[in-house]
């Protein structure tokens, strides 16, 4: 595999923020806009009714408007508490869970907010991956190797090729052809498994069967945002592919991006340059936990 020249974690840090601040702005435009959008709709909710609903009883009124004044407050505060979460990078208004509300909430009201302007949904989406990787970064946590999980798309291999990587990687014959060659060495080094969905489906079962603590995915803004949904509240950070050829068809991915992430969530103990071991001495047991080849010996 090609030797990755990689920067500091600091440097893919401000990096990675610099060429994201156009993402965030659109992501806080809409979000804005979605919050806005829902709280006068329940402003109309609350006051069409309320006429009518003092025939039912003389209280039902005070208590319709309780209850939609209370999701009115809600909104507000969530719209408020995300927006503020992302400009200051840390937990505000005591929202320490804005992943979840992000993608519950309003990355379905961004998108339609998004349609009503003309905004692309593979925009809205890209900022929705952009905050999302954001939300995930700020985590203390750092994982071993076998509690990540490489998730890649099928169409990052090469569309003349015959062989079926689906279910195995290992049946790639590592011609170079295409980027599966170079993430198999990096799978490799670093110790994660990885595996090729070719669908939500696929991709499900494989989480599932692993039972990973963190997802890095490559994938287009559509497949990275409904996995992301699909899997909450496991973390899956989202790195998108390269589409030299258009969407779907012998696509690419930043190796390097993908490592830096690699670095960013792995505990550093287990990075390849502090492992007391090679990995090729070495047998991955469920966890991430190496323990050495048994010797045997023979009598006599």
């Amino acid at each position: 595999m090609k030797e990755i020249k990689l920067t500091t974690v600091q440097e893919f840090d401000r990096e990675d923020l610099e060429a994201g601040k156009a993402k965030k702005r659109l992501f806080i435009g809409l979000v804005a806009a979605a919050g806005t959008a829902v709280t006068l709709f329940l402003l109309l909710v609350l006051i069409l009714p309320i006429i009518g609903l003092r025939n039912i009883h003389p209280w039902a009124p005070y208590i319709f408007s309780v209850l939609v004044g209370s999701l009115i407050l809600l909104v507000i505060w969530a719209t408020v508490g995300l927006v503020l979460n992302i400009l200051f990078a840390r937990s505000l208004l005591l929202f320490s869970r804005m992943r979840g509300l992000t993608i519950k909430l309003f990355l379905p009201l961004m998108i339609l907010v998004g349609k009503l302007l003309g905004i692309p949904k593979d925009k809205v989406r890209s900022s929705f991956v952009k905050v999302n990787n954001d939300l995930v970064g700020r985590t203390d946590k750092r994982f071993k190797p076998g509690e990540l999980l490489l998730l890649m798309p099928h169409c990052l291999q090469n569309s003349r090729c015959k062989m079926r990587l689906t279910y195995s990687i290992h049946n790639c014959k590592r011609c170079g052809k295409c980027p599966i060659d170079s993430l198999i060495g990096l799978s490799e080094r670093y110790g994660i498994h990885l595996a090729i969905a070719t669908g939500g489906t696929i991709a499900r079962r494989i989480v599932v069967q692993r039972r990973p603590r963190m997802i890095l995915a490559v994938a287009c803004e559509r497949d990275l945002a409904s996995g992301i949904q699909d899997t909450y509240p496991l973390p899956v950070f989202g790195v998108l592919n390269l589409r030299p050829h258009g969407p779907c068809l012998d696509t690419n991915v930043p190796l390097d991006v993908l490592e830096q992430a690699i670095r960013r969530f792995m505990d550093p103990r287990w990075y390849p340059e502090n492992r007391p071991v090679d990995l090729d001495k070495m047998r991955l047991v469920k966890g991430g936990q190496p323990a050495r080849e048994k010797k045997t010996t023979r009598a006599g």
